[in-house]
């Protein structure tokens, strides 16, 4: 029996091997196939998204530009491109290509599904802005039409991503947005509103949001000129490289826009300060916004701080009879007028 233990023992190495590799589902070999299907899934998603997003620009992208964008050899690239050829999804121009209706159907598909990522992830998950789009970009591949609505749906139907980017439908159309122009185009003097941060690419996006930009605010342009832009929000000044302040972009404001003098944070109201809710903060939106709805945060209502935390952070505030705790990066998103007689 002692000449058969050899045998024995690497036939079931062997037969153990064997079934590591090829194993339905959960062996080697499939999880393989598994790994590269989702890899070429994306690479396909990923020209839809730059595909739609040049034709948005009014331009088409040549193999070569593909490539670059994917980070991959130009032969490979243009294997991908005849692919989606048969799949009806592009058509070639000329050395360029475009995508057919089925592909800008499938495209606006991705792009939903990223900007309602970077939606979630800047509201709920609290992930630096700098950090969403490329974790966005992991989460938005292979999500059916049913988990994307879904993922809407509970976001409350926001409209623009946290880079002012408009957000499509479930019908894959825009809801009427303001583009806006870029920042150096504006005179000085001129009362503008942010209303897009490019961030691509990203050094630049990093030093706008470095020296405190984010959309929704509202500006007066200090200094205009070839050396640099200064901006101020009636308290603080931003001063921007003209090469970075064209990766802002804004739209014309009144002149009473800037600032609104009576009208402060919630978590800048003194103790038993009696206030009136203003708005909730345009950046507030997704889960946030709907819960702050739901608790009766809503434009009209009487609310002030009632008991005091030593460590300062939750705060208590009496809202429609009912006491509710909320921590300062909360409150910073309810706008209130104080009260000048209590």
């Amino acid at each position: 029996m002692d000449h058969l233990f050899p045998i024995i023992f690497w036939s079931s190495a062997v037969l153990l091997l064997l079934l590591l590799i090829f194993f339905p589902r959960r062996g080697m070999l499939a999880r393989f196939k598994e790994y590269r299907q989702a890899r070429q899934r994306e690479q396909l998603e990923d020209t839809l998204k730059y595909l739609f997003g040049g034709q948005q620009s009014g331009h088409t992208l040549s193999a070569a530009e593909l490539a670059a964008s994917l980070q991959q050899p130009v032969a490979r690239t243009v294997d991908l491109l005849k692919r989606m050829e048969t799949q009806q999804l592009i058509e070639n121009q000329e050395g360029n290509y475009r995508l057919t209706h089925s592909g800008e159907k499938s495209a606006l598909h991705v792009v939903r599904a990223h900007r309602l990522w970077e939606r979630y992830l800047a509201d709920e998950a609290l992930m630096p802005l700098e950090n969403v789009h490329s974790m966005a970009h992991r989460r938005e591949h292979g999500m059916t039409v049913a988990q994307v609505n879904a993922l809407d749906a509970a976001l409350g139907h926001p409209l623009q991503d946290p880079h002012g980017d408009p957000i499509p439908n479930a019908s894959g159309n825009f809801r009427p947005h303001d583009q806006g122009s870029p920042l150096p185009q504006w005179q000085e003097g001129k009362i503008v509103k942010i209303v897009h941060l490019e961030d691509e690419p990203p050094l630049a996006f990093a030093q706008i949001l470095a020296a405190g930009l984010q959309v929704g605010q509202v500006m007066r342009v200090m200094e205009s000129n070839a050396t640099r832009l200064v901006l101020t929000d009636g308290q603080d000044e931003f001063t921007l490289a003209p090469q970075v302040a064209a990766n802002v972009f804004v739209s014309e404001r009144s002149e009473t826009a800037i600032v609104d003098e009576d009208v402060i944070p919630l978590g800048e109201l003194a103790d038993n300060q009696k206030a009136e809710i203003v708005r909730l903060d345009d950046q507030c939106m997704g889960f946030t916004r709907r819960r702050f709805l739901d608790l009766g945060f809503t434009p009209g209502t009487e609310i002030f701080p009632e008991l005091q935390n030593s460590f300062g952070d939750p705060r208590a505030y009496r809202l429609r009879g009912t006491l509710i705790a909320l921590r300062k990066e909360q409150a910073a998103q309810i706008l209130v007028r104080p009260q000048l007689y209590q």
